[in-house]
Order: structure tokens, then C-alpha cells, then sequence
């Protein structure tokens, strides 16, 4: 049974996939962009009239039960401190962003939900962005900004998400676990192209560590970066490898990849065409079938309304009995540059 608002998540995959690959394809051989509104002015990090302040969710620490030991967990949320903002518009805080809120964004120290209007009952921050396609380079950079105006002390480690997105972030703070916040590095599904270090993918969410966050928004006060292409993610990776940001290996210890920018199903059961885009844009090896995925994912992109739901309940509470995790890497993943078994 669908709930209210919500439809299918194939229309917008396949739609999405089109318009995104047309979109890079004529960025790179030279479509030239308008030009953007005088107001937007890439410099700017204080908060122009319309902005909303601060409209944040703070999530709660994980707590153990009888039967149930939450210290590791509750000592990663303590010590990997994350925020989460997830790219929203007014028209889905109801009908997508309201079933993130109620899922995995309880489980990020900070979540903030960037919209191009305030909304203070959901609660939404209100950006001086429009909606739309070509604009979702412009409401991330805002958004970052915003981010950085605000909440810069708050957290250690700043995951962008969009609004149909899953999120474990208990393992998000396993990955980030071993990496110093400090150290000017993004992690994410990596993708190759267009990006000498390559790139990642927008969908499946990128984290950005604190010295990350902050070069990016002084490369914008500064001028070392623009507004150079409505493609999200390229462009963000082409500012972050201009100014110094490493594009960090989020696999595993078994070289399993964490991020995916498709839904489960998809990794798990699809065989993806020799002519399909995917195969040309992964950094890593593609896996297909059960060893697609780590057993410590991170994140899932195209996901409905209903499928947060079954993932929250699968990923927190279904747990087979008698048994104990298969995969129980050490309390961080192995130091970067380290040899993969």
C-alpha cells in the first residue's frame, strides 16, 4: 500500500539518468551557461534577506537495551560528530523530505533541510535559490555556505543528501572513524570522469571533512572557484581538486564499495549493459550481485517513501537470531593508501 504522496522511484532514476548525462555532455564540450542572477554573487556566505536561521534537528545519542549493547555506537556518535543537510524543495517536504526526517536523519547529530523557501513548522532553511534542475549547483553552494556560517562547530564531518536517499549513518561513522576531520578529504561513490582525481556521485551523498568545508567556501570568497556548470557533482569536485581536497577511497577493508547511487535491488540483482554509462563512470571495479555491497553500506540513492522505512527497519531492528555479524572490521577502516586483502 503506497502512502500518501508517494510514487514510484523508476521515473525519476531513468528521467534523472538522461538529463544528467545530456546536461555533462554538452558542459564539456562547451554549451556556454547563462549567466546568473546578480544576486548571486558565489562570495557571498552571509545570509540575504529571506534566508531562515537555523531551523536545525538534533539527533539523540543511541541507548542500549537489556539486550542490546549501543556503547560502541554511542561512543562513535560522541566522537564522529556529523551533520547532515539533504537537498529538499518546497514541493517535497511533504511527499519525500518529511519520510528522511522520520527515518535516518534522526541518527545525525545535526540535520538541516535546505529548501529555496523557509518553512518553520517542518522545519526547512530557506536559501536565496531557485528551484530546479540547473540550479542545484547554486542551492549547494548556499547550502555549504550556510552550513558554514552556522553550524561550522557543531560537527566534525558535513554529509550532503538528497531527499530520496538512504543513509546508515552508524556506518558513515565507522568510515570516518580512522580520518582526521582536519585533513582536506570527501568521501563518496567515486566516479572517474571529467575530474583528474575523479569525482562523486551527487545521488549517493559525499561528506566533506571540517578543512574540506572550509576551503570550499573560501575558494568561493576568494574567487578560485564559480559557478561554473549546473552539474552538481562534477563541479564540486573540480572545486575541491583545484583547492587541494583529496577524493578518499570510502571501500571497505575488503574493497566493497559503501556508497550507491542506485536502490538496493538494483547493485544486488541488476547486470548492468557493457553500453550502460555506469560501467564507464566507476572509479573502482564494479561488483554485481551479493558481493555488490558492503556489509557496512552507507548509503543508497532512487530509494521511495516506503523502501526508508523497510531500510530503517532492516538496517536497526531485524536481526537474525543466534547469530553475530559476519563482517567485524576493526573500530575504523585501514589507513589511507593501505593495501586492500
Amino acid at each position: 500500500m503506497l502512502l500518501p504522496g508517494l510514487t514510484s522511484a523508476w521515473l525519476p532514476f531513468h528521467a534523472g539518468g538522461v538529463v544528467g548525462f545530456i546536461a555533462t555532455f554538452l558542459l564539456l564540450h562547451g554549451l556556454p551557461l547563462p549567466p546568473p542572477p546578480a544576486s548571486q554573487d558565489p562570495r557571498a556566505v552571509g545570509d540575504p534577506p529571506g534566508a531562515s536561521r537555523s531551523p536545525a534537528l538534533y539527533g539523540v545519542a543511541p541507548a542500549g537495551s537489556a539486550d542490546e549493547d549501543a556503547g560502541e555506537a554511542r561512543a562513535l556518535y560522541e566522537r564522529v560528530r556529523i551533520l547532515c543537510w539533504v537537498m529538499t524543495a518546497p514541493g517535497n517536504l511533504e511527499t519525500k523530505a518529511r519520510h528522511v526526517r522520520a527515518t535516518w536523519a534522526r541518527h545525525c547529530n545535526v540535520a538541516l533541510f535546505m529548501s529555496s523557501e523557509p518553512d518553520e513548522s517542518f522545519p526547512a532553511v530557506g536559501l536565496p535559490v531557485q528551484e530546479g534542475r540547473q540550479q542545484l549547483y547554486w542551492k549547494t553552494i548556499r547550502a555549504f555556505q550556510y552550513v558554514h556560517r552556522h553550524h561550522l562547530g557543531q560537527a566534525d564531518w558535513f554529509l550532503k543528501a538528497d531527499d530520496d536517499t538512504f543513509v546508515v549513518v552508524a556506518n558513515l561513522r565507522w568510515l570516518l572513524a580512522g580520518q582526521a576531520p582536519e585533513r582536506p578529504v570527501y568521501f563518496g561513490k567515486r566516479f572517474k570522469p571529467f575530474v583528474k582525481q575523479g569525482y562523486m556521485s551527487g545521488g549517493a551523498g559525499y561528506v566533506l571533512s571540517k578543512e574540506a568545508l572550509r576551503r570550499f567556501v573560501a575558494a568561493f570568497a576568494s574567487r578560485a572557484c564559480s559557478h561554473t556548470s549546473a552539474v552538481e557533482d562534477v563541479a564540486l569536485g573540480q572545486c575541491l581538486e583545484k583547492v587541494g581536497v583529496e577524493a578518499g577511497d570510502s571501500r571497505d577493508t575488503r574493497g566493497r564499495e559503501t556508497f550507491h547511487p542506485f536502490p538496493p535491488e538494483t547493485h544486488l540483482t541488476d547486470k548492468f549493459s557493457q553500453s550502460f554509462w555506469y560501467r564507464s563512470y566507476c572509479y573502482y571495479p564494479i561488483v554485481e550481485g551479493p558481493q555488490c555491497c558492503s556489509d557496512l553500506a552507507v548509503s543508497f540513492h532512487y530509494v521511495s517513501g516506503e523502501q526508508l522505512y523497510a531500510l530503517e527497519y532492516l538496517t536497526h531492528r531485524l536481526r537474525p537470531y543466534g547469530y553475530r555479524p559476519r563482517y567485524r572490521p576493526p573500530g575504523h577502516p585501514p589507513a589511507p593508501n593501505a593495501t586492500l586483502p
